[in-house]
């Protein structure tokens, strides 16, 4: 919001030396964001001033026309004699007035002025464009023309209010009322202790039955609306020059008399208003939620299919315009053809949630809906339409319709009761009684009690709902900066949870596996889904829907890591980092179909056990999940060898790693679930209390996944639960005792068909072997026909072993590796080879 201070001054009495760094700090202190403080006009010297074209001479013989012009600037130059000026523009005629800065002078930028050649002839100055005066964009190009009435001489700096200070405020989403004037003036007259002149004090006609015809028909979404007809408008009537430049201050442009116009009234008292053509208004105003299909052309000449949810107005031929966002095409006030005489004025107030819905489902954000969805104030409506109605009365001629129409929807106004000594607790400050309601009535509050304090919230201060809010109002106002420093006392603590020692050696030992962690926000859209080639009946489609979601096409909370986890891989890929391996531990979201809305807590104090578990019964189950993905080589080639890529073995590797930090045994099978390879995916399986439980999976993406993300080829991923796996662990890992006596080392190469998982495999020799065994290890897989006969592979394990209190004898190790052969055999049907 940029607030011009000569503009602020008319409602709150400033002392004559605050400049506008004063203003800044005082705003600052009292909790508003003041970015910066623009100085116009700073570097600006006359003289600067209104001058009338007597004469145009074409130039000829240059790349582009030129014309050399004498002008009427009065006393200005110390002789009244016509100053001769070169100029290249063409948008000015004969007679027409125009701004002139004279030798001497000294314009925006530094750029000074003096008598020079150019052309052939002498130019005595400039006749001066907007852009050149620093006036921003007044939508048009070329050379100011004047209005007529304007006489020559006139100073210039003064009539186009080239001087002022403008204060940029970013407006916080809790401080709607801050996006005009009137909110701004508020704060400014409590901070320097001044009476407010409010602007929306306006003697405003009781509604009667004679105005233009309003039927809303969904009185949530809007709750009040007032229309108010002017008629006998000059079509040929433009704004005024302080319309305007307040308006360019603001940063607006201006357009027309009766968009500047109601455009200068949402920026004076917050309340966004509409002026339609009331001879293209066929039949009663209506408001209602649109219809399937229907469309709508805005302002913007864009033809946009409402949805079912947006609140549209409209006549009896259907929507006219997008309520709290944008007008329509079709009832266009239309200045270029100069015909609008009669106008209908819409000062309604909307939902601010509907209005925000809208707004972002279209992705058409305006000055309407900005105020709109941060809450406008209600009470205000009549008002701005009144004050509407006024200038249009007052600049373009026109006369006030005796009909004043109005739709209300029933409301009582909002009161909290708070204790009068609840600031005090907050801020640990003794305010007292007295200061509480002084500061509370400053911001419109009507309080009555004495202990127990009922305060009556004003209308325009929709953020206010808690004790709390009420708190925090009186503690920004006496100063953040006078709140005394204080240490929180911690409680002794436990130290980290297992699960955070979990999550913890997780991560280190992912690290340290040469992998990186990327955390990526907890949205996704159907459309991830569709990537991941995900059946339409597959549980991870289940998700949880965010009320209000930073983007529409991301408006669901994860039941997977792996779509945000494979886009960091491919912006990372997409930039040349070719090989990668990266890693993310978190939340997802699956929710039960049990949950159910809780109820609101209260904020003077602590919830009590059941509210929090009510709480967590409605909240979806959040298991924490552990996931990898990996493209490009795993191992780097160079003097020391020959690399690698990385394969679904590594992904599986990776479970194999993480499951080893839980203390868990995981049991890895053949599986085909998307969005792997059919051929190459693992489930993992871990024990839970005797039974297996399917934790994850991991292996090499499927081919069409991988083309629907845009990945590099052949990428692999992994994704397991974390919880799960803490249930299956036994704790802490604890270090293994090493034995001081040598190892004795058996291989062994076992002969079993194809299909046989290795796993199974060494999962018998394991057993088999006893307490004996310390290590395996699988070094070979070999298949040939003619040698082990058709589908059938060879398996070679190393097996060591050792005893904690001897050196083993040869015997004892051979029975043992035979123990273990033999389970094997009995199990899967393996034979030692040879």
């Amino acid at each position: 919001m940029r607030v011009p201070l000569s503009w602020l001054r008319e409602y709150v009495d400033l002392p004559a030396t605050e400049t506008g760094r004063d203003v800044q700090a005082k705003l600052i202190s009292a909790g508003l964001e003041v970015e910066t403080v623009e100085q116009l006009g700073a570097d600006l010297k006359g003289p600067l001033v209104v001058g009338q074209v007597l004469t145009i001479e074409e130039l000829e013989g240059f790349k582009k026309p030129i014309r050399f012009c004498t002008v009427d600037v009065g006393r200005a130059n110390g002789t009244g004699e016509p100053q001769e000026i070169v100029c290249g523009a063409r948008n000015f005629s004969v007679g027409d007035k125009v701004v002139v800065v004279l030798p001497g002078a000294t314009l925006p930028g530094g750029f000074s002025i003096s008598a020079r050649k150019t052309y052939g002839k002498t130019s005595h100055g400039m006749i001066c464009s907007a852009e050149e005066l620093g006036m921003g964009d007044d939508g048009t190009h070329g050379i100011i023309v004047l209005p007529p009435e304007h006489e020559v001489g006139t100073d210039a700096i003064e009539l186009l209010q080239l001087v002022d200070e403008v204060l940029d405020i970013a407006v916080t989403p809790d401080r709607g009322y801050c996006l005009s004037l009137r909110g701004v003036a508020r704060e400014a007259a409590i901070a320097y202790g001044r009476p407010l002149l409010d602007p929306a004090l306006l003697d405003v006609p009781a509604p009667n039955a004679y105005g233009h015809p309003v039927k809303v028909s969904d009185p949530f979404g809007c709750d009040r609306f007032t229309a108010r007809t002017v008629t006998g408008l000059d079509p040929e009537a433009r704004s005024p020059i302080w319309l305007q430049r307040r308006l360019q201050k603001a940063g607006m442009r201006p357009i027309s008399l009766a968009v500047d116009i109601t455009n200068y009234v949402m920026l004076e008292l917050g309340q966004p208003l509409h002026a339609y053509d009331r001879t293209r208004v066929q039949g009663a105003i209506g408001v209602r939620r649109a219809e399937r299909g229907e469309q709508l052309t805005t302002l913007d000449g864009v033809t946009r299919t409402l949805s079912t949810e947006d609140l549209v107005i409209t006549d009896e031929r259907g929507p006219i315009g997008l309520a709290g966002v944008m007008g329509g095409a079709n009832t266009e006030i239309d200045d270029t053809e100069g015909t609008t005489t009669e106008v209908v004025i819409e000062a309604a107030h909307f939902d601010p949630v509907a209005i925000a819905r809208t707004a972002r489902r279209h992705k058409l954000s305006s000055e309407a809906s900005r105020r709109f969805e941060r809450g406008v104030d209600p009470q205000a409506a009549s008002a701005a339409a009144q004050r509407t109605v006024d200038l249009l009365v007052l600049l373009a001629g026109g006369t006030a319709d005796a009909g004043v129409t109005e739709v209300v929807a029933p409301s009582a106004p909002r009161t909290i009761t708070i204790p009068a000594d609840h600031p005090d607790k907050v801020a640990g400050v003794s305010y007292g009684r007295e200061t509480v309601v002084r500061r509370l009535q400053q911001i419109g509050c009507d309080v009555y009690g004495a202990d127990e304090l009922i305060v009556t919230v004003p209308s325009w201060r929709s953020d206010l709902t808690d004790p709390n809010d009420l708190a925090e109002e009186v503690i920004r106002l006496e100063g953040y900066e006078n709140l005394p420093s204080t240490l929180p006392r911690p409680l002794p603590g436990h130290g980290l949870t297992d699960r955070q020692r979990l999550h913890r050696r997780v991560g280190r030992a992912l690290a340290g596996a040469g992998y990186v962690e990327a955390l990526n926000y907890p949205f996704l859209g159907q459309a991830a889904f569709d990537q991941l080639g995900l059946d339409a009946d597959d549980p991870r489609r289940t998700v949880v829907t965010l009320v209000n979601p930073l983007s529409d096409e991301e408006p669901a909370l994860r039941t997977t890591l792996l779509p945000g986890l494979l886009g960091a891989l491919r912006r990372n890929d997409g930039r040349g980092g070719h090989d990668l391996a990266l890693f993310e531990t978190g939340l997802v979201f699956r929710p039960t179909g049990r949950e159910e809305i809780p109820a609101r807590l209260p904020a003077d104090r602590k919830p009590t056990p059941d509210q929090l578990a009510a709480l967590d019964a409605a909240l979806p189950h959040q298991p924490r999940r552990v996931a990898v993905v990996l493209a490009g080589a795993r191992e780097q080639t160079g003097w020391w060898g020959k690399g690698r890529p990385s394969d679904w073995a590594d992904a599986v590797e990776a479970a194999r790693t993480v499951a080893r930090e839980a203390g868990a045994e995981l049991i890895v099978r053949a599986d085909q679930h998307a969005p792997w390879h059919p051929g190459r995916c693992a489930a993992l399986y871990v024990r839970v209390d005797g039974e297996e439980v399917l934790a994850g999976h991991a292996g090499e993406l499927h081919p069409r996944v991988v083309k629907a993300m845009h990945l590099p080829e052949r990428t692999c991923a992994m994704e397991i639960e974390l919880d799960l796996l803490e249930q299956a662990g036994d704790g802490i890992v604890r270090a293994p005792r090493i034995s001081s006596f040598p190892v004795a080392t058996q291989d062994v190469a076992l002969v079993v068909d194809k299909p046989v998982p290795a796993a199974e495999v060494e999962a018998a020799l394991r057993e088999g072997a006893g307490e004996l065994l310390e290590a395996i290890r699988l070094f070979d897989v070999y298949e040939n026909a003619e040698q082990l006969g058709d589908g059938r592979k060879s398996l070679a394990y190393a097996l060591r072993f050792r005893a904690p209190d001897r050196t083993l004898t040869v015997d004892e190790a051979s029975a043992a590796r035979d123990a273990a052969v033999a389970l094997a055999a009995e199990r899967t049907g393996a034979a030692l080879r040879g």
